[in-house]
């Protein structure tokens, strides 16, 4: 097998060669198909989060084929298209699992980061932890669904079904696909970008919008909610300061720079600040059904393994609009 591996953070990844790897009880070998490049490999690569595993393999938008099993396996079969998302392994006991709350589990581990991912010809997973994939979607439009769908689904629901007038504070791989969504529902939507970026903005109109502006603009609607996909911490406050009484700011990204500090007005009258936090096997099937039924336009940039790195680079960048997905 062929692998782009990260050494230490803050260094490019490696292509390295690899022994094909055995899938252990319980546990599938896959030929990755296509895995979309998320905002949270970049944090793992820069750095940003508490130090995984080391060597690692990133990636965790993984569409893959199953090409071997280990033993146990009796859900999943030989030459099935499966998906792999961010979370890899729950511990089963603790009481969020027991509470249902799989994605705050004390013992979790993650793809393409406590465990090896998909920027790879081959990947090994839990056989619980695969999605089954239905539909005739090809594997690079289905990949961004793992994750950049998968967490925009888990915000808006935490945003709530009231709310009409919606804000997504970061248009990319998420919120491109989220509109859709929204859209879908009946709602609302204004995209908030960085300032000056027109051709995002234009692009959030395309597929919806109705308005798009940057994220120092005030929307011409108060927001029912607001959801935040950037990274940015300095936009909490610009966000709680666009939303109703008793409207919410859902914090998406599994990383943010600082929040400044901000008057608790902008708080009070029962307006609230939440976040979300990885994902369930729950959330996956239910948007994947959902996803199935719409013709989602999924924007996307193609990359050959090999140039892994250079995809980190623009979306580091911000040159990409949609998701970058690298195909072995």
């Amino acid at each position: 097998m062929r692998a782009m591996v990260l050494h230490q953070p803050g260094q490019p990844l490696r292509l390295e060669e690899r022994p094909d790897p055995v899938p252990g009880p319980g546990e599938v070998r896959l030929r990755v198909l296509a895995c979309a490049v998320c905002r949270t490999d970049l944090h793992v690569v820069d750095g940003e989060l508490p130090q995984g595993l080391l060597p690692v393999v990133p990636g965790h938008e993984i569409v893959g084929l199953v090409e071997a099993l280990g033993d146990g396996v009796t859900t999943l079969h030989i030459g099935q298209r499966v998906g792999v998302p961010w979370l890899a392994h729950t511990c089963g006991h603790c009481r969020h699992c027991g509470d249902g709350h799989e994605n705050l589990c004390d013992a979790p581990l993650f793809t393409g980061y406590t465990r090896d991912g998909g920027f790879a010809s081959h990947v090994v997973a839990e056989a619980a932890f695969c999605l089954p994939l239905a539909g005739s979607h090809d594997a690079v439009h289905t990949a961004p669904l793992l994750c950049a769908g998968l967490i925009g689904w888990r915000a808006l629901r935490t945003a709530g079904e009231d709310a009409e007038h919606l804000g997504l504070y970061g248009f990319g791989a998420a919120a491109h696909l989220l509109i859709q969504v929204a859209r879908h529902q009946g709602r609302t939507v204004y995209a908030f970008t960085k300032p000056g970026d027109e051709q995002a903005q234009a692009f959030a109109r395309s597929l919806g919008a109705a308005w798009a502006g940057g994220s120092d603009d005030n929307p011409p609607h108060e927001l029912d909610a607001a959801i935040l996909f950037a990274p940015d911490g300095s936009l909490v406050p610009r966000a709680l300061a666009a939303v109703r009484k008793g409207g919410r700011v859902v914090c998406a990204g599994i990383h943010m720079s600082d929040i400044p500090s901000f008057p608790y007005q902008l708080l009070w009258e029962e307006r609230q600040l939440v976040s979300v936090a990885n994902l369930t096997r729950r959330d996956g099937a239910d948007f994947l059904m959902l996803a199935t039924g719409m013709r989602l336009q999924v924007e996307t940039r193609t990359y050959p393994l090999e140039q892994a790195n250079q995809a980190l680079d623009d979306l580091r960048s911000g040159h990409l609009q949609g998701a970058a997905v690298l195909q072995p």
